[in-house]
């Protein structure tokens, strides 16, 4: 896949949490059921209780396992590129509707600044996908990527939210 940046090709979202760098990443990646939000537009069970887990290691997936009236189901969305806690961590990221050629990438920064840590994601990739994909829900790229800034914004909100409890 061609990782050069095109315009309207990222989304990037930032956060501040009062938390040392080290826990600020543990609840990021060990604690992600916690803080991902439910529903619709953030899970793929909908309204069925699913769990969000992240195997934290190189290689490790993201990925979202829940009951269906056939029996369990785990959805993949993710892969671990790069893992270095408490630093960094990347993921290439495949919604469910993604075909086996498409991914986009998701890097999550951790940088300490005096006692907080700034947690920055950006989600990138999007420009690879034809204009008419089902993942952009009709919209031109433009307010697409506005949509996706807000969606991982609430997502981080929530976050902050559990990490500052």
């Amino acid at each position: 896949m061609n990782e050069r940046a095109h315009p309207g090709d990222r989304v990037r979202v930032s956060v501040r949490v009062d938390v040392e760098r080290a826990e600020a990443f543990r609840i990021f990646t060990e604690e992600i059921d916690r803080w991902w939000r439910h529903g619709m537009a953030y899970r793929v069970a909908g309204k069925r209780r699913g769990i969000i887990a992240l195997e934290p290691r190189l290689g490790g997936r993201l990925y979202e396992s829940f009951e269906t009236k056939s029996g369990p189901k785990i959805i993949e969305t993710g892969k671990v590129l790069v893992w270095q806690p408490p630093e960094r961590l990347r993921l290439e990221w495949r919604n469910v509707n993604f075909a086996a050629d498409e991914v986009t990438h998701v890097d999550v920064a951790f940088e300490m600044s005096g006692g907080s840590t700034l947690v920055t994601v950006t989600h990138s990739g999007w420009s690879s996908l034809r204009p008419d994909h089902p993942a952009r829900h009709g919209r031109d790229i433009g307010p697409f990527i506005a949509a996706t800034g807000r969606w991982w914004g609430e997502l981080l909100r929530s976050f902050q939210l559990l990490a500052e409890a």
